[in-house]
């Protein structure tokens, strides 16, 4: 006999998988009810990103942020419901995010924890309705109260607790790791829960898959022209290239292959944010087998200087982001 039940409703969520089985080596409660509230702000967002045509969500603020872009609303929505969220239980001492000038801190709070975010990374596909997502980091700290200085923020990607993305495309899935391995969930709107779907992804040692704004080439470096020119002349070489970071390393992750977005000379130090991207997907990346780089060297070993630190970015397989970094040393 056959039933319509969704098998889906009979697996592992992931509140079951935090308590009974990634978390119980460290048996940190506390990391665990975090990262929940994480997940929780992530299905408020979804649901504000699945109606903002609907709900008016649609279109910029008129302002500014700290980064120099325009703020879209959902930035701004996405931003408030994860302070909001990470506010509740005293685990979360602060949140740094992109869209903040400073880090919020949360004076009454005695936990031991913080939180690097993208509240929304790729907003600015928001109105053609191309993936999106939230991208963070838990680190450790001093436990409270009492205000959390700036210089508590800015440690490497190898003292990460915990790191992970959303990404709300055709589907929305969280992407998790603690260090020692990485798991995707998928949100089922029916039961309101994350099912694991993609248990102990391993990011391929190769792939034919390259993603680069080819926009840019006139702006790059020599070294990035020349291994570019090199990388497409290869028979098998496939471009793919959404401009959202999380969709772009989602695939590359999944996939194999490399995603770069190299220093140029509109932007010498690089675009995209230490804190709140390259060390979150760095952990995730080499959790999974994979690699992190600024093309000269690992984005783990970085020492953060700055909360909006910028750095040269490259993600993918081992093989090719050796390769590339083989390249620019090379010229």
């Amino acid at each position: 006999m056959t039933t319509d039940t969704d098998e889906s409703l009979l697996g592992i969520t992931l509140e079951t998988f935090l308590l009974e089985g990634m978390m119980a080596a460290r048996a940190r409660g506390r990391l665990t009810s975090l990262l929940n509230q994480i997940t929780l702000a992530a299905k408020i967002i979804t649901g504000r990103v699945r109606r903002a045509g609907l709900a008016r969500a649609l279109g910029y603020t008129g302002e500014i942020n700290v980064q120099g872009e325009a703020v879209q609303k959902l930035d701004v929505f996405a931003n408030d419901t994860l302070v909001a969220s990470l506010r509740r239980r005293g685990h979360c001492r602060g949140i740094a995010s992109e869209e903040l000038d400073q880090p919020v801190t949360f004076e009454e709070a005695t936990g031991d924890y913080l939180v690097l975010t993208d509240p929304l990374d790729g907003s600015s596909n928001i109105d053609v309705d191309i993936s999106i997502g939230t991208i963070f980091g838990v680190l450790r700290c001093e436990p409270g109260p009492g205000r959390v200085p700036d210089e508590a923020f800015l440690q490497p990607a190898t003292e990460l607790e915990a790191a992970g993305y959303v990404i709300y495309g055709s589907s929305t899935i969280l992407v998790l790791t603690t260090g020692a391995s990485v798991h995707g969930f998928t949100w089922d709107p029916i039961s309101g829960e994350f099912f694991l779907s993609h248990e102990n992804i391993r990011c391929p040692a190769d792939g034919n898959t390259y993603s680069i704004n080819e926009g840019n080439a006139p702006a790059w470096p020599e070294a990035v022209r020349h291994w570019n020119a090199a990388l497409k002349a290869e028979p098998s070489s496939t471009l793919r290239y959404v401009g959202s970071l999380v969709a772009d390393a989602h695939r590359t992750l999944l996939r194999g292959g490399i995603f770069a977005y190299p220093a140029d000379t509109k932007n010498p130090g690089g675009k995209l944010r230490l804190l709140y991207e390259a060390a979150p997907l760095a952990k995730i990346f080499e959790a999974a087998g994979g690699r992190a780089s600024t093309g000269r060297g690992p984005i783990s070993s970085i020492q953060p200087d700055s909360l909006h630190q910028r750095v040269p970015l490259v993600l993918g397989s081992r093989q090719r982001v050796e390769a590339y970094e083989r390249a620019m040393q090379a010229r």
